[in-house]
């Protein structure tokens, strides 16, 4: 029997995650949203003003349908396609209008058949990186550099029943909102100086949204890995 073992930062201390309530306009929709590093958990959990709980849990893998982001065969436009259909993305220009649909139609995948995902989580700062790669105000390969250098985390999303009947509560752990919430948003500083860095550069030969759609680029091409 395969387990791991995950957290889920909250303001609540939540023993057996219902399957089905929840907000549905998160990054990959509806889903019991967690992490498997306690540091993270703990730095979601905490607010300006509160403390929060890290939730801690046992989930068995065996038998479950697991999509991994991270996994060669995709590219962070799949990522980038879930969250455009999962979040409230607000769009200034028709490139990024016309850019929202095309990576729906072609670079979003079927979950209604995974258990779990495992993929970015997107902070403020990983958002607003987003929405300026789909305003085509950087290339794809600024994106993915900023993402990686700003180390905001991943996070495992239990999405259907069966990965609900498969996680086993062991406890809880507090989050110190006077430690965890400045490491949240130090966190976030340096993503965002991460970005800075990076679109602060030209990228003459890169690829924008605007390449994307004009030469109808798609999954398989080689210059999204």
């Amino acid at each position: 029997m395969k387990t791991i073992e995950l957290w889920h930062g909250s303001a609540h201390h939540i023993g057996k995650p219902s399957f089905g309530l929840g907000k549905t306009y998160k990054d990959f929709g509806l889903g019991f949203y967690c992490t498997e590093n306690l540091a993270l958990a703990k730095e979601w959990a905490c607010t300006e003003q509160h403390r929060g709980y890290a939730n801690h849990y046992s989930l068995t893998l065996d038998d479950l349908i697991i999509l991994n982001l991270s996994d060669d065969k995709y590219t962070i436009l799949n990522w980038l396609a879930l969250l455009v259909a999962n979040r409230q993305f607000q769009v200034s220009t028709p490139v990024a209008r016309q850019g929202i649909e095309y990576l729906k139609t072609h670079f979003l995948i079927n979950i209604s058949s995974y258990d779990a995902i495992i993929g970015y989580r997107a902070d403020d700062s990983y958002f607003s990186f987003a929405r300026a790669f789909v305003n085509n105000a950087i290339s794809i390969n600024q994106l993915s550099r900023a993402m990686r250098l700003g180390k905001l985390g991943e996070q495992f999303v239990l999405k259907r029943p069966k990965a609900f009947e498969s996680l086993s509560y062991l406890g809880y752990a507090f989050a110190d909102r006077s430690i965890y919430y400045p490491k949240r948003k130090q966190r976030d500083s340096d993503a965002r100086i991460a970005y800075q860095q990076e679109a602060s550069l030209d990228d003459l030969n890169g690829l924008f949204m605007r390449d994307i759609i004009r030469e109808g680029v798609t999954n398989d091409d080689p210059r999204l890995r």
